[in-house]
């Protein structure tokens, strides 16, 4: 599904790829940016598995329209970990109570 998110340093829309919102009760799937070298990406990786959250890992490394949509979402920068939940809502380099708290498991 494509859903147009807010840009607030670019100070416009960009479109993404996010997956449906589930009805069945659970939180659905996220989508989490990484690249192999990123510390912030295990520690996100990590949060995500301790709690039972389960996601789809995109490397930008390997996947140059990801990494398009990285920085679409970035306003230029290609920051990672960026985490595009369910809802739409992105998370750009959180901390464990920042995703935590996204997640309403804080």
């Amino acid at each position: 599904m494509e859903a147009s998110l807010w840009n607030a340093a670019a100070e416009k829309p960009v479109l993404v790829c996010v997956s449906e919102t589930r009805t069945d009760g659970n939180i659905g799937q996220l989508t989490v940016y990484t690249t192999r070298w990123c510390g912030d990406c295990l520690m996100a990786k990590a949060v995500l598995d301790r709690v039972g959250v389960a996601y789809d890992e995109v490397d930008i490394e390997n996947d140059p329209d990801a990494a398009a949509t990285v920085q679409a979402i970035n306003g230029g920068y290609m920051s990672v970990p960026t985490l595009v939940l369910p809802d739409g809502q992105v998370l750009g380099e959180p901390t464990r109570l920042e995703l935590l708290s996204a997640l309403g498991l804080n």
